[in-house]
């Protein structure tokens, strides 16, 4: 049964401060560098304003903490919820590696090897998730293709920049 029988606030709190938090990470690393080494790459044509990249994140991971959420709420004394959160950690420490990678440490290739590994768990996540109720698997396919688009981005990049 895909429903949550017992609504815990709690849970729903924590998980989406904890994907927000991921976030507050990108943007500390990130803004430093918009004026500086980023504002010198050259970028795709594809490139969208850095004005849109944070509201498209928090929107991406307010969806990632309601999908963890829904997943956690179906008990983590079940293997398949376990499994599913497992894999969720995954992405999640590829997620805040990436930013450190690509604007922290200014390194677009291995950014590139990053963001690649992270699109491979996303969609390993998606398929958890979906065993354990398809809606928490729907809640993260913004973020998947999300990560798509971000994995062609940095790819640009690596090829204009080399």
């Amino acid at each position: 049964m895909n429903t949550i029988h017992n609504f815990d606030a709690g849970k729903l709190f924590l998980s989406v401060t904890a994907c927000e938090l991921a976030g507050v990470v990108g943007a500390f690393l990130t803004v430093p560098t918009l004026n500086t080494w980023y504002a010198l790459l050259t970028k795709p044509s594809f490139t969208p304003p850095s004005w849109f990249f944070p509201p498209a994140w928090v929107l991406l991971y307010l969806l990632m903490g309601i999908g963890l959420y829904v997943v956690w709420a179906k008990g983590f004394e079940r293997p398949e919820v376990r499994n599913a959160m497992r894999m969720f950690a995954v992405q999640f420490v590829l997620n805040v590696l990436w930013p450190i990678i690509f604007f922290g440490n200014r390194n677009i290739g291995v950014g590139l090897a990053c963001i690649i590994a992270l699109w491979i768990s996303v969609a390993l996540t998606v398929v958890e998730f979906g065993r354990v109720s398809r809606k928490s698997a729907v809640f993260l396919f913004p973020y998947l293709v999300w990560v798509s688009f971000a994995f062609f981005l940095n790819y640009g990049f690596w090829v204009l920049n080399r």
